[in-house]
Formats: C-alpha cells, sequence, structure tokens
C-alpha cells in the first residue's frame, strides 16, 4: 500500500499523520511513504529524517494525495484537502463530523473510504486512538486552569473570583476534569508491575 502523509493545514496544528519511526516500521512490512515536505518541522522532524526513515519526501499536498492509496492525517482535512480525496482513497484522521455538516458532505461526495480515529472500537468497546488524547485533555485542564488565573487574562477577574463570580466556578471545573486523574494512574502504575 502506498501511504500518504500531508503536511496540517488547519490553524495552529503542528502534529503530523506519522513520525519517522512510525515511517520505518511501515516501509519494514514492505508499504510506501510519501510525506509532503516540512509536514514534521512542527516537531522538530526534518525531511531529512523522513528520508532516513525510508519514505519519500513530496514537493506539495496535491502531490500526496494523488500518490496515495490512503492518507494518514491528525485533524479533519480541511476543504482544500478534502477536494483532493477520491474514490476508493482511505483517509484516516480525527474527523469530528458531527459540527460539520460541510465537511461529512464533501467526504461523502468525494466516496473515499473514510475511518475517524475517534470511532476505532477495540473488542471490549473502548476506544484506543481517544482515550489518549482524553488523557492529555485531562491532565492540561490544571494547566489550562491556572493560565485562565492569570492576571494578563482578561477573565482572570471573574475566574479568580473577584467581584461578580464566585471561586468555586473554576475549581468545580478543574475538579471535573482532574480528579480521575490519580485513580488512572495509580491502576496503570498496578497494571504495569503486574
Amino acid at each position: 500500500m502506498h501511504i500518504g502523509v500531508p503536511k496540517e493545514i488547519k490553524n495552529h496544528e503542528y502534529r503530523v499523520g506519522l513520525t519517522p519511526s512510525s515511517v520505518r516500521e511501515i516501509v519494514a512490512h514492505g508499504h510506501s511513504v510519501d510525506v509532503e515536505t516540512g509536514a514534521g518541522a512542527g516537531i522538530g522532524a526534518t525531511d531529512d529524517a523522513y528520508r532516513a526513515a525510508g519514505a519519500q519526501v513530496a514537493p506539495s499536498a496535491e502531490a500526496v494525495f494523488a500518490a496515495a492509496d490512503m492518507i494518514v492525517k491528525v485533524k479533519e482535512p480541511q476543504a482544500p484537502e478534502r477536494a483532493l480525496l477520491r474514490r476508493g482513497q482511505i483517509l484516516f484522521t480525527y474527523l469530528h463530523l458531527a459540527p460539520d455538516p460541510e465537511q461529512c458532505a464533501d467526504l461523502v461526495r468525494s466516496n473515499a473510504v473514510c475511518i475517524a480515529y475517534e470511532t476505532v472500537t477495540q473488542r471490549g468497546g473502548g476506544l484506543p486512538l481517544l482515550a489518549p488524547m482524553s488523557e492529555v485533555a485531562g491532565r492540561m485542564s490544571i494547566q489550562a486552569g491556572a493560565f485562565s488565573l492569570e492576571r494578563t487574562v482578561a477573565r482572570a477577574s471573574c475566574l479568580a473570583g473577584w467581584r461578580a463570580c464566585p471561586p468555586r466556578r473554576l475549581w468545580s471545573w478543574a475538579l471535573a476534569w482532574s480528579a480521575p486523574m490519580p485513580r488512572r494512574w495509580q491502576s496503570a502504575r498496578v497494571r504495569r508491575s503486574s
């Protein structure tokens, strides 16, 4: 199979669909990979690192989409990317279709086979590709809450409990995200030691 990895074009998205080590593994199993030039820049992966892993570096997203049987991305395809999809091509990425009917319609029109990371389910019913992202969000909630309390943030007076807003609003939000984390960390430690 020929796999393509375009550079993410969504605003403030710096991740990449495959790392050089992932490319090395895929190539070792007999597949070929095209990576758009600069696709790994946001994670510090150079085009040379992808070449060393066995990928071909393509000059544009158009070249990646034209050659690939399967496209691997991180975020949902933006309108210019959706226009490049073709019948039977596989798209593997987070899609988040519910709030984006335009994307859904474009994907249906493309006749591509679209697999959303957030819907991949393991036999026991878990979501193995969504679970790590949820854990990251939970861990970052404290950091986001602390940022919101900084003096430079316009809403800080409200979140800090000054005047109109009671402080419990921030704390209940932070606890809702962070309270389950120690139990998860503990269960992960128990599983690793077993």
